[in-house]
């Protein structure tokens, strides 16, 4: 029997669960170099996206693979958008508390309203991390014959485009609903009631 004091022997995945350590330990490094330059960042993301822009035209194929990576980026545009609190699902579940015989919460008024930054349910960094990676397997996949499904490629744009227009038009929609500004530039926090 073995006791718990000895080492355990060594298996022959051993070696490769090391390496893959160590890759994994360096590619978080070079993630965490990069973290602070966010300008550089996307114009590496937008790079990418013109490398694989260009491929796509000049091949003339792999419109499957350029619909779909389009429709994760406008998931992700979405998710980016919207706040990590959604306002409306907050507004349903004090209706249905109030419904239930549950005490009415009273709002806050603009005079002791609070500064609450805008928060969002998916952060730059994951967007811009989800973006790169998505075009870089979108990229990979251009150089497999496998991916190449022929279609007729307008009417993926089209729809696409419509897809894009209604998703926006909902997005903002609730954004004028519900008062928030996903962006702050050239906006000033305001911190107490000093007004200037």
């Amino acid at each position: 029997m073995m006791s718990s004091s000895e080492p355990a022997t060594d298996t022959p995945f051993q070696p490769i669960s090391a390496q893959y350590t160590k890759l994994q330990r360096q590619y978080q490094q070079l993630l965490d170099k990069v973290t602070p330059f966010v300008m550089y960042r996307w114009l590496a993301m937008c790079g990418l996206l013109a490398i694989f822009m260009i491929r796509i035209i000049l091949a003339q194929g792999w419109y499957i693979v350029c619909y779909a990576h389009a429709i994760y980026l406008l998931n992700l545009l979405l998710a980016f958008l919207q706040p990590k609190f959604d306002p409306s699902l907050q507004e349903d579940l004090m209706a249905d508390e109030i419904e239930e015989g549950g005490e009415e919460m009273s709002l806050p008024s603009q005079r002791d309203d609070e500064f609450r930054p805008f928060v969002r349910r998916l952060p730059e960094w994951q967007f811009w991390l989800s973006s790169t990676r998505a075009t870089l397997v979108a990229i990979l996949c251009t150089l497999s014959e496998a991916f190449d499904v022929p279609v007729y490629w307008p009417i993926l744009v089209m729809y696409f485009f419509v897809l894009f227009a209604l998703t926006m038009r909902r997005q903002i929609q609730h954004m004028i609903k519900y008062k928030y500004v996903p962006f702050d530039i050239g906006r000033k926090a305001r911190y107490g009631n000093a007004r200037h």
